[in-house]
């Protein structure tokens, strides 16, 4: 069997157990996982470099956009960063500022051989990866990432998938952008020994067909900068030249192990940092600083019983410690013990009730919970005291409630029950939580009521599509142009739904139509991406992108 017959066949059982989410899932950096978890100060760091990026260009695009934008690019870079290791460059985001010229990797041992990385969110069966030909001749691989949660600005944690990866070669692409779906790409196991060989034969000028076997397991990493590490050794064995006290030396060790911790941590090293916390805690049992210490780097790895253990032997040295209970519900909530996660944020909240942040995350808590109204006043307090939280639930479906953007929809429909708009804006607020279902039925009532509100009819259709409802939502987007001959959008989401019918003819009308009123329109930005989206239907067919 072949390396490539190979790898299909395992990204065939790959795509068959996504549906039951039986993943394989190893937390260790450089091993391989089909899933990784991106969560906690690690997205934190991203999202402040996003924001960054959102406000240097937000004088050509809005803010949010940028933010999103980013976002997904760097949670799907993280996910190659952590499972590729030492084998490639790392990312360095003060030197990645105005792009990075289509290639965001390189091998450490050998920069001619580039790494692209494509994030993309949605239904994965319905997901599809773009490249463009410049990037396949820069690139020599492009690793795919699926993100499965909606990226927004309030999302607490990311569940990232390597969806699969295809190497250049195996795209014969001129000009203009291709794109592809899951069951194009070869497994993500084989990445990391594709990468491999592909060094090796680069290494020896090997002109051979590569032939790599697949293998679960990588060998394990060496720790980096070992150096620091033999700096620590000779103050543990030093001679005590200046009779300092068997005290002192403890004390010094302590604070030489914390330190180093720290430095590792800062890193993302999280499991060498623990290592010397470790040595740390032997030299003062009772440092509640170093137990929470570890906690972090404990839930960081993913480890959230050890996470627990740690903030619950701060809370025994010190009851009063908020930050602990707080950093303790975070774990519980990792592990679905919600009411016991409840109970901690509200200790926390207790003991300081001016953490805007304990309140955000007993919000969102209850709010899986289904205790809405819990939810709301938790999120309203949380703005009340962080006023900067209400950008960040701006475009949640909550927050409609809670800022007042959209009030009193089921008041203003007891009070007049033929208003269609309230019935349309409560169908919005509805779809903005995911329920579907019930925003569905909304619509249909302002239809119903004005059969003329188009926006009604297309919002309808959205609904109807994320429920997957294709034929639904082609007859509702259909009904908006009738309705308005100039709703790109429109025109725009039915193409789309063409598109993934294999209709590419349907398609291609649809986005040329939508192309012509948003240039009319002045919408550059979604002109030039509905060109591409033409391009993309025009060149597919003429394109066999695993043929060599």
């Amino acid at each position: 069997m072949d390396w490539i017959t190979l790898l299909r066949s395992l990204q065939s059982d790959f795509i068959h157990r996504l549906s039951s989410g039986c993943l394989l899932h190893c937390e260790t950096e450089g091993q391989y996982s089909e899933l990784t978890v991106i969560s906690g100060e690690r997205l934190k760091a991203l999202r402040d470099f996003c924001w960054q990026m959102a406000e240097k260009y937000k004088r050509v695009s809005p803010v949010r956009d940028v933010f999103i934008s980013y976002l997904k690019g760097k949670l799907g870079e993280e996910v190659v960063k952590e499972r590729l290791a030492d084998l490639i460059t790392e990312v360095d985001y003060e030197k990645r500022f105005g792009g990075d010229g289509k290639i965001d990797f390189t091998l450490t041992a050998d920069s001619s051989i580039g790494i692209e990385v494509k994030s993309r969110h949605g239904r994965i069966e319905r997901v599809r990866w773009s490249i463009s030909a410049e990037e396949v001749e820069k690139n020599a691989v492009v690793a795919c990432i699926f993100i499965q949660e909606e990226v927004n600005e309030a999302q607490s944690a990311y569940h990232l998938l390597l969806a699969g990866f295809l190497p250049t070669r195996m795209i014969k692409l001129k000009t203009g952008k291709i794109s592809f779906g899951i069951e194009q790409l070869l497994y993500g196991g084989g990445l990391r020994c594709y990468l491999e060989q592909l060094q090796a034969s680069n290494n020896h000028h090997q002109t051979r067909q590569f032939m790599p076997i697949y293998q679960y397991q990588n060998s394990s990493l060496l720790p980096s900068e070992p150096n620091q590490e033999q700096l620590l050794k000779p103050a543990i064995s030093r001679p005590n030249n200046n009779h300092v006290s068997s005290y002192k030396q403890d004390e010094q060790l302590n604070l030489d192990y914390t330190k180093l911790g720290d430095e590792y941590f800062s890193k993302g090293e999280y499991t060498v940092s623990i290592n010397h916390y470790n040595q740390a805690l032997k030299l003062n049992i009772n440092d509640s600083e170093l137990y929470y210490k570890r906690g972090l780097a404990y839930y960081q790895i993913g480890n959230y019983e050890a996470a627990i253990a740690d903030y619950s032997q701060v809370i025994k040295i010190n009851l009063h410690d908020a930050k602990a209970y707080h950093k303790r519900g975070l774990a519980l909530s990792q592990l679905g013990a919600y009411e016991a996660a409840i109970d901690d944020y509200t200790e926390s909240i207790r003991l300081n009730p001016h953490a805007a942040v304990a309140y955000k995350h007993r919000a969102e808590v209850r709010s899986y919970l289904g205790d809405n109204q819990g939810a709301i006043e938790d999120y309203t307090q949380a703005i009340k005291i962080n006023p900067q939280y209400a950008d960040t639930y701006k475009n949640r479906g909550i927050a409609r409630y809670i800022l007042g953007t959209q009030p009193g929809f089921t008041q203003a429909i007891q009070l007049n029950p033929n208003d269609a708009n309230a019935y349309k804006n409560r169908g919005n607020a509805r779809a903005d939580i995911g329920d579907y279902a019930g925003a569905i039925e909304d619509y249909t009532q302002a239809i119903q009521i004005n059969p003329y509100l188009a926006d009604a009819y297309y919002n309808r259709g959205n609904a109807r599509y994320d429920l997957g409802d294709n034929e639904g939502a082609i007859d509702d987007y259909t009904q908006a142009i009738q309705v308005n001959p100039n709703y790109a959008d429109a025109y725009y989401n039915r193409g789309n739904i063409y598109a993934e019918l294999k209709n590419q003819p349907d398609a291609i009308a649809d986005f040329q139509t939508a192309a012509d009123i948003y240039r009319q329109e002045g919408k550059l930005a979604a002109l030039q991406d509905t060109k591409d989206r033409i391009l993309e239907l025009e060149i597919v067919e003429s394109i066999d992108i695993l043929n060599f």
